[in-house]
């Protein structure tokens, strides 16, 4: 009997998944006709102006004017009848830009160029800030008269004399061998 009682949850839950799925489309459609989004139907052809793939898959005028219906059937005529204004209004129908257009360089680099010195100088700033306020100062171990002071008193007490510094310091001469 529970066995049963927990396979009808189950199945009750399972059921309840199901139609909260199917209700999410209703849902993201309610929300975009609030101004939230804008959906685009992916499973038609898009279209896209790529130098890689030169011909898309779709015309970039879809809803034509009847001014483009009209040059549209002039098109199916003999071409030299066509001026050339008309020659490139055709083209702009089915194409948004030249492979010339597409190939021009953008100036974008000069953009990543200044980010990466602003981030950079940023930096600066900041290890600057850290070395005046931050870290303590420097210690007097690190200054050249004491560690010469150092150095005098390890060769005074001839700190490792047989194979260390002390063994390379003439001591009648008073230097270094």
């Amino acid at each position: 009997m529970l066995g049963n009682r927990c396979l009808t949850v189950w199945r009750v839950g399972n059921l309840a998944a199901r139609r909260a799925t199917v209700a999410l489309p209703t849902c993201s459609a309610r929300m975009s006709s609030h101004g939230v989004s804008d959906q685009t139907d992916m499973s038609k052809p898009q279209y896209w102006d790529r130098a890689e793939n030169p011909l898309p898959d779709r015309a970039f005028k879809e809803v034509l004017t009847a001014a483009d219906k009209s040059l549209k059937q002039k098109e199916k005529g003999p071409w030299s009848q066509l001026t050339k204004e008309e020659k490139i209004a055709l083209y702009r129908m089915k194409f948004n830009k030249t492979v010339a257009e597409m190939n021009v360089p953008s100036s974008e680099w000069k953009t990543v160029i200044g980010g990466i010195f602003f981030f950079i100088g940023f930096t600066g700033l900041i290890i600057w800030w850290q070395r005046v306020h931050v870290f303590p100062p420097r210690p007097k171990t690190f200054e050249e008269d004491w560690q010469a002071k150092q150095l005098k008193r390890m060769l005074d007490m001839r700190v490792n004399p047989i194979e260390g510094f002390s063994s390379k310091w003439d001591y009648q001469k008073g230097q270094w061998k």
